[in-house]
């Protein structure tokens, strides 16, 4: 398990050496050593941080786990680079993508081995934290590494649909140098579970977003005069910088929607129905407004349904990562472009999506002669002056739309119109007024949220697992169809870890 070795030997150097800018997101003013950093409680949050900022990386949530691979996968982009479309169209032999899918193997590991580098001593110096700290930090460390392991076994193993048994990847939960054996893909999700669990319990008891004076909003927006101070944002207001803008990380309600997806996954419906419910009628999270998301002033414009997010990975607002999204959506010479015709066809433009919000602002259109325009994604879009933006550039981890779509199908078979309401209902805060059939049949009722999530995860990389999960064909807007298979669904693992799963 040389890949794993190297993630393990990788959190000892960032450990040891605090002072790398990449893993702590404050700088010590020494390089200290591993047993030094966890005497003290700003040890584990920086060490925390640390987790995040990786996390936020290109090799996973800034890059490739929510704006690559995957993505292109779900078939949402006319590609012109050779080796973009050798991802579409399911190439895995070849040694372009066997490099990626190694990287981001080694990557995911990397940030679990970090997780349990903080798990293995912090029950050991509960004493030195103040006020609910420990919990805070125990939690959102569990919640990270049953994150990451979902993900990794989203991509790397057979769906449990297809083979709940199927040795699948392995679930590392101490730091050492020894290989950790592959579990199956039901042992993984019950590990995950387990984690999410004891997450929740240390939350409900810690978490600030929990609290009533908590209001979710834009951290930049300037209220009309007579706005209710109970409709003002207050995420940005604690005298903690740690306690502040806690949708940047792992927290209570991102732990109930972790745990809504991973038991819908296993098809365990009815803990996945409760969990969804908790985040839905906790009403914590508002719709995004239309006077927000359609403002006339670009740079006051929300371009990702911000409220809306349970949770996302802070993207760095340097030109770096700037110019990168750029270079993937928004240039004209862009990487990750669909034409106009196929992002019509997914958003139905002739039909109930003529006023969709997001056909409307997530695209810009550049039309050619020979009616083969293309659409430039805007979702990842930023001001020049950072400090314009209405909301940060932020990976999305866990939406409000996700939850609804989850709790319809895990009710669908119960009492159906309920399930086509929730699915109504986002459709109705996207700009869409006509409801969904009241007779509509379950596979209808199926091919309509499939399209549903389509249009609201474009760019995130969701949809690929959405099919996944359901062993659902993969089909392009050209009618291509890739049937649903262990080939097209199941990432290859680094060859030195092949041996150990089988």
């Amino acid at each position: 398990m040389k890949s794993l070795k190297l993630a393990y030997l990788f959190t000892i150097c960032l450990l040891v050496c605090t002072s790398c800018k990449k893993f702590l997101d404050v700088q010590p003013e020494s390089d200290v050593t591993k047993e030094q950093l966890f005497t003290t409680e700003e040890g584990f949050k920086e060490a925390l941080n640390g987790v995040y900022t990786y996390c936020a990386d290109r090799d996973l949530y800034g890059g490739n786990l929510t704006i690559s691979n995957l993505d292109i996968m779900a078939q949402n982009y006319t590609l012109t680079d050779l080796n973009l479309q050798k991802i579409a169209s399911f190439k895995y032999t070849d040694q372009t993508l066997i490099s990626k899918y190694d990287q981001i193997w080694i990557a995911g590991y990397k940030a679990i081995s970090n997780c349990n580098a903080i798990l293995e001593v912090i029950d050991q110096k509960k004493a030195v934290f103040q006020d609910k700290n420990y919990e805070l930090i125990k939690g959102e460390a569990l919640t990270l590494r049953a994150y990451l392991h979902f993900d990794l076994l989203r991509m790397y193993a057979p769906s449990y649909k297809n083979n709940p048994t199927a040795p699948a990847i392995p679930y590392v939960t101490v730091v050492s140098i020894k290989s950790t054996p592959f579990s199956t893909v039901s042992e993984v999700l019950d590990k995950a579970i387990a984690d999410l669990v004891a997450a929740k319990t240390l939350l409900r008891n810690s978490d600030p977003i929990l609290e009533s004076g908590y209001i979710i909003g834009y951290p930049e927006k300037v209220y009309p005069e007579g706005t209710p101070e109970a409709k003002k944002a207050t995420e940005t207001k604690s005298g903690s910088l740690f306690l502040q803008n806690r949708r940047h990380r792992m927290n209570y309600y991102t732990v109930c929607g972790e745990l809504a997806r991973v038991y819908l996954y296993k098809n365990d419906l009815p803990n996945s129905l409760q969990n969804a419910k908790e985040v839905i009628d906790a009403k914590k999270f508002p719709w995004t407004e239309n006077a927000d998301f359609n403002n006339t002033n670009p740079e006051r414009r929300d371009k990702i349904f911000y409220p809306e997010l349970i949770s996302a990975w802070f993207v760095s607002q340097g030109k770096d990562q700037v110019d990168h999204f750029a270079a993937l959506f928004t240039k004209n010479d862009a990487m990750y472009v669909p034409s106009i015709t196929q992002k019509d066809l997914i958003y139905e433009k002739g039909t109930v999506g003529a006023d969709d919000w997001r056909r409307a602002q997530w695209f810009l259109d550049i039309p050619s002669s020979n009616n083969t325009g293309k659409a430039l994604l805007q979702k990842y879009t930023t001001n020049s002056t950072p400090l314009k933006n209405l909301h940060p550039t932020v990976a999305p981890a866990l939406r409000l739309s996700e939850l609804y779509y989850i709790a319809a199908e895990a009710s669908f078979d119960s009492d159906p119109i309920h399930a086509t309401a929730l699915v109504d209902t986002v459709r109705k805060h996207r700009g869409i007024g006509t409801p969904l059939l009241k007779t509509i049949t379950k596979a209808q009722f199926m091919d309509k949220l499939v399209g549903e999530a389509r249009k609201e995860f474009y760019g995130e990389s969701q949809i690929f697992f959405m099919h996944k999960r359901l062993n659902r064909d993969v089909i392009n807007t050209n009618g291509l169809i890739y049937p649903a298979s262990n080939s097209i669904f199941v990432s290859p693992i680094p060859v030195d870890e092949q041996a150990y799963r089988n």
